[in-house]
């Protein structure tokens, strides 16, 4: 028998007449768990006996000039999302943040200001690892459903590098066939490594470009999944990716939201700390956790600038551009650069791909993103 479900759409009061287009789409749903659907445009009635709550991306207008300036425009309205939890939500509330823009900032500033919950407050990855999976899926000319073990690592919204290690391939037609159960790892596979290197990334970060990325099915699904998963438990032995408080695990900095393989099991999950052969060099550790560690520190005016993380090696590379003399030989050598390996020796099995800017004159929040990559 089926739990039903009454779901109460929550936003100001500009958007009521979207909220109420939103009720009558979900009534002609006619589905058999929906007991009711509402609206909510009142601060104080807010999230009243809530037993899940589902924050996507906040709807504004507002433009601000700098990247500063939007990270510390999450603090009020996260503030505010946080006192109206403890005060209205369900003592065994869960909470599940989404969205397209500085998702994992919004889990952790939640967290901040609702510490008597903040142990169910989660981020959603399952976005991103499906549009990897279906990425892959093309290559090989096999269903995303059939590719598990993809692991996220890192920033959902921004920084993310996908690690297909420990990734598996089933029901994979080829010389080699078992049964339904039978899988081969993913990169035994694909033989060409260039092809994960580029192709793999430059689609990963065009979905970004050109807003693509997280449209409403795929958000809805990931948002449905992950939730079921926390009550019913993820499919036993498989890799689920997710955002959630570090602890120290994997050599992660404590104190942050960052995504990461784990299990579901008995209303909860579990970090899979125990499996091998995924360990993350310090030089790229570095570089995942830099930017999220100071996302937090500007939105709380620890920091007053946000300064993208670059390797000795970038730098070494800025420096020598910056130093060379203006003459046609070394315009030519300038040229030459751009085709080098953009991968720093340190870092050879890390693809870095570049997403949308990050400062702008003037910079719409729903637009920012960071750098990615892809371990192999």
């Amino acid at each position: 028998m089926h739990t039903e479900i009454s779901i109460t759409l929550f936003d100001n009061k500009q958007a009521e007449e979207y909220l109420k287009s939103l009720v009558v789409e979900t009534q002609n749903l006619a589905s058999p768990v929906l007991r009711s659907v509402s609206i909510c445009t009142k601060v104080e009635e807010a999230f009243c006996q809530a037993h899940v709550i589902v924050v996507l991306d906040e709807s504004t207008d507002k433009e601000v000039s700098t990247l500063e300036d939007c990270l510390r425009s999450r603090v009020p309205l996260c503030r505010l999302y946080g006192y109206l939890i403890e005060k209205n939500a369900h003592e065994s509330v869960r909470v599940i943040v989404g969205g397209k823009t500085f998702v994992n900032l919004k889990t952790v500033l939640l967290m901040r200001f609702a510490p008597r919950i903040a142990h169910n407050i989660i981020a959603v990855a399952l976005g991103v690892e499906g549009e990897a999976k279906a990425i892959l899926a093309r290559k090989l000319k096999t269903a995303p459903s059939y590719i598990k073990d993809v692991i996220i690592w890192d920033n959902i919204s921004g920084n993310n590098y996908v690690d297909l290690r420990k990734t598996r391939v089933y029901r994979y037609e080829s010389a080699i066939w078992g049964p339904l159960r039978y899988s081969r790892p993913l990169l035994n596979l694909i033989f060409d490594s260039e092809w994960v290197k580029r192709e793999f990334v430059a689609t990963l970060k065009n979905l970004t470009a050109t807003g693509r990325q997280f449209g409403g099915i795929l958000a809805a699904h990931s948002i449905a999944t992950t939730l079921k998963y926390w009550y019913h438990g993820s499919p036993p032995g498989e890799i689920v990716s997710l955002g959630i408080l570090s602890e120290g695990q994997f050599g992660i900095p404590k104190g942050i939201i960052f995504s990461m393989p784990v299990k579901f099991e008995n209303g909860t999950w579990v970090v899979l700390t125990d499996l091998k052969d995924i360990e993350i060099s310090e030089q790229i550790m570095t570089r995942m956790t830099s930017d999220l560690i100071q996302e937090k520190l500007v939105a709380l005016g620890d920091k007053i600038h946000f300064q993208p993380y670059q390797s000795e090696t970038e730098l070494h590379k800025k420096d020598k551009r910056i130093s060379l003399p203006i003459t046609d030989d070394s315009q030519e050598e300038q040229v030459s650069d751009e085709h080098e390996d953009p991968v720093p020796d340190e870092e050879k099995n890390l693809v870095m791909y570049s997403r949308p800017d990050v400062v702008a004159h003037t910079c719409n929040p729903n637009t920012l993103g960071g750098r990615g990559g892809c371990i192999i």
